[in-house]
């Protein structure tokens, strides 16, 4: 083939000489238009996985870097004067200049046509002209945007600024040092890259900096030393971590950082590669990693597949998985920068592992196995503060909530089981609460149960308005309370416009065929356009329905409920109120978020004042609509705040469900960064307790949230329906011996099975915990499989 690669940085060569090393025969053309001995930026890093591919695909290549690497396992977290130390994650880094000076030497050598200091020629007449068309043009490509109507890029931008710059300082391991200033929380980043240099990167919020550095930015200099006064104050600022050494610039100038995502990386016979096509914020040491995997996947595919069609198509479904998980850790790291400000009062031991597991990529057992000594030392601190005194895996630590004690932090959080009849909860939910509660968890929650008739979700949700459904529900309650240790809650809700629909498994959010009930909100807008339209809430209205609450709390409290939760979330009639999108009213309760608050307090004061003092009320709360112009997560934690006020004990934080047109951005405990947000800027400052939920699937999850400080306690729904003694089987992998309920004492321990010589785990994947990527199909000989 006729090959073209626009761009001569790392995943345009790498690509170059993987390509011809495989078949000698393949014309390939790179045109770069610097200098072969130009190079911008420091050091670049390489994990040990991805050297692993190098090393797999291309002998010489990685033998030329070997001799270069700068390797370290230590991260080293300086904070208010203490320095802790996590061992075993195994990088390596080098200089860029060397990484560019090796691989156009491999290219050269193989005979690939590397043209410097020359513009490459128009993409359509070389898509025109070769038989393929490699765009590795970096960041800014003039790729993407001549053809961004087939690509469809998007760049966010954030709100944290940054410079990059060496120092002849020489780290020892990775360095995060948090630095205190007159004008905010300023971090280094900063790895050794070889024996005589470091990388050392300075990023600060959009304020601080405003505070810092705006002034002397400003400054008028000639062209290209714009930054000179910058790094005369850096210099200044970072003297405690520099002592004599000293900072040196490379084209350094203050950015923000820009996450490129494309919804296609391929048009006809081009294709990105690398920054071209996506970007990851380099708090996760991403950027060159991922485009040498891009490099090495491609040549790959391409000689694999027998059409470049079929290559590209290949290409892009094996990447764009391993680059979309990338890119969610490197969203949650750089989040975590960009908010450091709300975890500088945590503790040092707190913060150290609260920033070592930002990208939830690492997690506590993950470090248990990297570096025993610090969790151990993270798990002797962390029950130095629990009433229990005794070292064990914190999601067994014990949890007050005002004066309800729970034995550990796991929720079985509150779903909808559609089984009641007439409101009147059954058998099903004794058998479905009370296993729950007989598999260890400190709380379980009951679905949300509906305050009035007309306030049910479908037939077959349950309510507390009759005296009925409080007998059954006490029935429920009394099982939980005579048969395990765990607490049991109820969750009050009414419906709204999200009312009369059909059993889930009939047609979520579908009206009913027949029956139909009229439902009613806080403006007359359906949920969907099938829905029906919601009588608009009068005042009488509002009075009845504070009636209706206060009276299910008070049949709540004879029930024998532990504590009461009030369902603001999910655009259920009090989540309603509080969303701009649904809630269009011109009264005293529409307008602005304080107004928007108004009933929903009103309904809490209520529901406080019949529920007993002494038992805790929790509000869940949707912390963001997933919709330009609804609740977001600013907006979600003056609503915490509000509620705090108010006297609240715990805050459950979910997300979404407000209106149908929402777009989740889905993954692992993605709803977690909410719940992290309000209990380090309302819960720890209220007192008020902070439960994360939302695709928290593994206990090492849980350990890894509550150690954090991002959350109290976990809420785990769908867990619990695949395995009821979740909990129980939880302390059993950890070794940790919780009571058992005495019938089921003789399965507490693990069935043991399997040869006792079978395989053993691949712990240079679980060390590494990403994702695994294309050097899989290479031999040791550099040819591909």
């Amino acid at each position: 083939m006729r090959i073209a690669v626009l761009g001569g940085g790392p995943a345009g060569l790498y690509f170059s000489a993987l390509t011809k090393q495989l078949n000698p025969a393949h014309e390939i053309t790179v045109w770069e238009r610097n200098a072969p001995d130009d190079t911008f930026g420091f050091g670049v890093v390489f994990s040990d996985e991805t050297l692993g591919g190098i090393e797999h695909a291309d002998t010489a290549i990685f033998a030329a870097m070997r001799d270069e690497f700068a390797r370290w396992d230590d991260i080293d977290v300086h904070f208010r004067g203490t320095t802790f130390t996590s061992g075993g994650h195994g990088f390596a880094a080098m200089s860029r200049k060397r990484l560019l000076n090796i691989l156009q030497e491999r290219c050269r050598a193989l005979g690939v046509d590397v043209l410097f200091r020359t513009e490459a020629p128009d993409v359509t007449g070389l898509a025109a002209e070769y038989d393929l068309v490699v765009a590795c043009d970096g960041v800014n490509s003039p790729v993407r945007s001549r053809l961004a109507d087939r690509f469809r890029p998007s760049v966010e931008t954030r709100r944290c600024r940054y410079i990059w710059l060496g120092t002849d300082l020489v780290f020892d391991a990775f360095k995060f040092h948090i630095l205190d200033t007159p004008a905010g929380v300023m971090q280094i980043h900063g790895y050794p890259y070889s024996s005589e240099a470091s990388t050392f990167i300075l990023e600060l919020h959009e304020d601080v900096w405003q505070r810092a550095f705006a002034p002397v930015a400003e400054e008028a200099l000639p062209p290209g030393r714009s930054d000179e006064r910058s790094i005369e104050l850096i210099r200044e600022l970072c003297a405690d971590v520099l002592g004599e050494h000293q900072v040196f610039a490379n084209n350094s100038k203050w950015t923000k950082f820009g996450t490129v995502r494309c919804e296609s990386w391929r048009h006809e016979n081009v294709v990105l590669l690398g920054d071209a096509a996506h970007t990851a914020h380099f708090s996760i040491g991403s950027g060159t990693k991922l485009a040498m995997e891009d490099a090495l996947a491609l040549a790959a595919c391409l000689h694999e597949q027998s059409t470049v069609d079929e290559a590209l198509t290949a290409y892009e479904a094996e990447r764009r998985p391993v680059v979309t998980s990338t890119q969610r850790a490197a969203q949650a790291s750089l989040e975590w920068f960009e908010n450091i400000g709300q975890y500088t009062d945590q503790d040092p031991h707190e913060f150290a592992f609260n920033i070592v597991t930002r990208s939830r990529r690492v997690t506590y057992d993950n470090l248990r196995l990297r570096d025993p000594e610090f969790v151990g030392e993270l798990d002797e601190w962390f029950a130095s503060r629990q009433s229990s005194g005794e070292v064990r895996p914190p999601m067994f630590q014990p949890f007050r909530l005002g004066e309800l004690q729970l034995e550990n932090r796991v929720v079985v959080s509150p779903m909808d089981m559609y089984s009641a009849r007439d409101g009147v909860p059954t058998d099903f939910h004794l058998v479905h609460l009370g296993s729950k509660a007989l598999g260890g968890a400190g709380l379980v929650m009951t679905e949300m149960v509906c305050v009035s008739e007309t306030g049910r979700i479908t037939p077959g949700c349950g309510g507390i308005y009759t005296a009925e459904q409080e007998s059954a529900w006490r029935r429920v309650v009394d099982f939980v309370h005579d048969h395990s240790a765990a607490k049991i809650g109820i969750q009050l809700g009414h419906s709204g416009r999200k009312g009369s629909t059909r059993l889930m498994w009939e047609g979520i959010d579908e009206p009913l065929p027949d029956g139909n009930w009229a439902v009613s909100g806080p403006s007359p807008l359906p949920y969907k356009a099938s829905s029906q339209i919601p009588r608009e809430l009068t005042a009488d209205d509002l009075g009845e329905l504070k009636a209706q609450f206060a009276a299910a709390a008070t049949s709540a409290a004879r029930a024998g409920f532990d504590l009461l939760e009030l369902h603001c979330a999910h655009g259920y009639l009090l989540s309603s109120f509080l969303s701009p999108l649904t809630n269009h009213r011109t009264d005293v309760y529409g307008g602005s978020l304080e107004n928007r608050l108004r009933f929903p307090l009103e309904v809490f004061d209520a529901v406080r004042a019949a529920w007993p003092a002494e038992r805790p009320l929790s509000v869940r709360i949707s912390a963001t609509d997933w919709h330009e112009g609804g609740i977001d997560a600013d907006a979600s934690v003056e609503i915490a705040r509000a509620f705090a006020e108010h006297g609240v004990s715990a805050i459950d934080v979910s997300t979404g469900q407000v209106v149908s047109e929402e777009k989740p951005a889905y993954g692992r405990s993605y709803q977690t960064p909410y719940a992290d947000r309000i209990r380090n800027e309302v819960g720890r400052k209220y007192g008020v307790a902070v439960i994360a939920v939302g695709a928290i699937s593994s206990y090492d999850d849980v350990n890894s949230l509550i150690l954090a400080g991002r959350a109290d306690l976990c809420a785990l729904g769908r867990t619990h329906l695949y395995d009821p003694q979740w909990t129980l089987h939880a302390a059993a992998e950890q070794n940790y011996r919780i009571p058992w309920p005495k019938p089921f004492a003789a399965g507490s321990r693990k069935p043991q099975g399997g040869r006792a010589d079978g395989p053993k785990p691949r712990l240079d994947l679980i060390r590494s915990g990403e994702p695994k990527t294309a050097h899989a199909r290479w031999r040791p000989d550099g040819s591909a499989s």
